[in-house]
């Protein structure tokens, strides 16, 4: 149940911003002009909300972590530009999150993610549903990260990188190329390492899905064939499913290669 708003006497809030009812600010947190709050969420102490900053409902945002700042983009010229946080994700201790450029107009990270200690989500990222990155996780800007994503502590993510659904990267690697949707990945250099199976099983994919995929994922990333040839393989073998379908999209739309076994 909502109740009214809750800013401690040593908060500063300007006045312009627009707090939801059941919002608690924390002591010395600082909240910008142009930003907008949801309802029941917690804005932890000596925090920054910046302007441009819009958070959903039943945000958590941790003791000095710093939401919405502008980018780390020489060609940043001061326009106007957002932030979007969805309902209940949560943003850890340190955490740095920082507004769109022009490129895309904003940065946006999705509903119910956790976004643990010392994590940076920089300009133009987006990010879906149900991400959870781990300790220390730092993307560079223009990075696409696909629903139900999980990244280990210490990932770091070069810029303009696509990291797939359902995707488990092993922490403390290095992504230089495109994460395939459903892939675990890990090792120097990064490399594709399996099926993600135990991460689908969970999620309710059933278990042809999965076999169905491991085959598909044999005849992509661990045969010796070229595109061409392993899309004739998975033809013959009659392999075809919606997420083997969207596999090969992800794969088509790539502009920095997919990363392989």
């Amino acid at each position: 149940m909502t109740t009214s708003t809750q800013i401690h006497p040593t908060a500063i809030v300007n006045s312009a911003a627009r707090l939801d009812a059941g919002v608690v600010v924390e002591p010395y947190a600082i909240i910008d002009a142009d930003v907008e709050i949801g309802a029941d969420s917690v804005i932890g102490s000596h925090t920054r909300i910046a302007d441009g900053a819009r958070l959903g409902r039943e945000v958590k945002v941790h003791h000095g972590a710093i939401v919405g700042t502008v980018p780390q983009d020489l060609k940043f010229g001061g326009e106007k530009t957002l932030l979007r946080v969805g309902d209940r994700t949560v943003i850890r201790e340190y955490a740095t999150l920082n507004r769109g450029t022009l490129a895309r107009g904003e940065t946006r990270v999705g509903a119910d993610c956790l976004l643990m200690a010392y994590t940076h989500v920089a300009h133009d990222c987006l990010l879906g549903d149900r991400v959870i990155m781990a300790n220390a996780v730092q993307l560079g800007g223009h990075v696409t990260i696909g629903d139900w994503a999980i990244m280990g502590g210490g990932v770091v993510v070069h810029q303009f990188s696509m990291i797939g659904e359902h995707v488990l990267v092993g922490g403390g690697f290095r992504v230089t190329q495109d994460v395939p949707p459903y892939a675990i990945v890990g090792g120097y250099p990064c490399r594709v390492v399996s099926v993600n199976k135990i991460g689908l099983e969970r999620r309710g994919f059933s278990e042809e899905q999965v076999t169905t995929l491991s085959r598909a994922f044999r005849i992509l990333f661990r045969s010796k064939l070229n595109h061409t040839q392993a899309l004739e393989k998975l033809r013959d073998e009659k392999l075809d499913s919606s997420e083997i379908r969207h596999l090969l999209e992800f794969i088509a739309s790539s502009k920095r290669g997919v990363m392989r076994a």
